[in-house]
């Protein structure tokens, strides 16, 4: 069986309700990172975390050095768990992440955290254009309500169109209890 690591992507405290950017259904999603998180780190797995940090103090969430952009407590990192800072939605643009994963030889990628609607969906393409096998575990992912072209796309609508297009060509999608029942 390949080296799989769990990626857990900005969730990160400007996305829950006190924050400056909260989405929908941030916590449930929260709380299933953690049931996988455990999960990794009973089977002495490789868990990744995500870091977003926007360059300029006037952007909407995620501000350098501030509160909102910190690890939310339910999903620290411990010692032995790298995170990884991004600039950018593609969490392997100019960072580590490719040499953390090359260097502990992992091969399946297992996604969770935020937006659903853009990294989420940024890491899970590029993964699978770099040759990762990935999973995308759909209730450990949050999204908001957008608006486009004078349209509100309700974030359970926003959600489910972007698990649809990553299930039909860049990941598997599955549940928490669907992972952990077939693979722990």
């Amino acid at each position: 069986m390949a080296k799989q690591a769990l990626i857990v992507v900005d969730i990160q405290n400007d996305y829950f309700p006190q924050g400056k950017w909260p989405l929908v259904g941030a916590d449930v999603a929260a709380d299933n990172a953690v049931r996988l998180l455990k999960a990794f780190r009973d089977a002495g797995e490789w868990v990744v975390h995500i870091r977003h940090e926007f360059t300029s103090d006037e952007a909407p969430f995620f501000t350098p050095g501030s509160e909102g952009a910190k690890l939310h407590p339910k999903v620290l990192n411990r010692a032995d768990e790298p995170v990884v800072l991004k600039h950018f939605v593609n969490s392997f643009r100019e960072t580590e992440l490719k040499s953390i994963l090359d260097e502990q030889d992992i091969k399946e990628l297992v996604v969770v955290g935020s937006m659903s609607h853009m990294c989420v969906d940024g890491i899970t393409r590029a993964a699978a254009d770099m040759g990762y096998t990935v999973t995308v575990i759909h209730d450990a992912c949050a999204s908001r309500d957008l608006e486009f072209n004078g349209l509100t796309v309700p974030a359970a609508h926003v959600h489910a169109a972007f698990m649809s297009a990553l299930g039909f060509a860049y990941a598997s999608v599955i549940s928490t209890d669907e992972f952990l029942a077939a693979s722990h």
